[in-house]
């Protein structure tokens, strides 16, 4: 078995603004570096075999900032990207939020569905199971990754985690394979 740690990107100029972001590419903002870099601290003794973070800025640099300075292999991968919100990209938060439930198999116009975000992460799962088998892998993800998670590693339904409230937490654990 997989064991997964999962953190979310640190915040972004985007989540203060109150937009969702979707495939939009938005930098940390200054609050984010600090949260990043307390996730390094988080991190600073724990024995991970890889880090693996999505290609969009908001992730990746949470990854560079939190594990500067420590050998530990990050990798980037358009697979943990978050859900595409298509027409709704950068639309304020609430919008969002309020047709999130219509969108688990039809896509957002223009964009796509949870269940393929969750289908990527799949195949990324799999292949860090296969990478590290018996290994502990950090992910750093988005909201999507949190929903996919708890399918693929604990059998929740899609749409019971988008209507539970969502509230941050650091360093969800998951175990994933067979």
């Amino acid at each position: 078995m997989l064991t997964v740690i999962f953190e979310t990107h640190a915040t972004s100029l985007d989540n203060e603004a109150g937009r969702a972001s979707g495939h939009y590419d938005v930098a940390l903002s200054a609050t984010g570096e600090a949260q990043a870099r307390e996730r390094g601290e988080r991190y600073a003794e724990a024995r991970l075999d890889a880090v693996y973070c999505s290609d969009l800025q908001r992730s990746y640099r949470t990854a560079e900032i939190a594990l500067a300075g420590r050998e530990v292999p990050v990798v980037i991968d358009a697979r943990l990207r978050e859900v595409d919100y298509g027409e709704l990209t950068r639309r304020p938060k609430g919008e969002v939020d309020a047709v999130r439930l219509r969108h688990i198999e039809d896509p957002f116009p223009g964009g796509e569905s949870y269940v393929q975000a969750v289908e990527r992460l799949r195949g990324l799962l799999d292949d860090a199971s296969r990478a590290h088998p018996a290994g502990t892998v950090l992910l750093i993800g988005h909201y999507a990754t949190h929903i996919g998670l708890e399918y693929l590693a604990k059998g929740v339904p899609i749409a019971e985690t988008i209507a539970a409230p969502y509230t941050w937490r650091p360093g969800w654990r998951y175990q994933y394979g067979a």
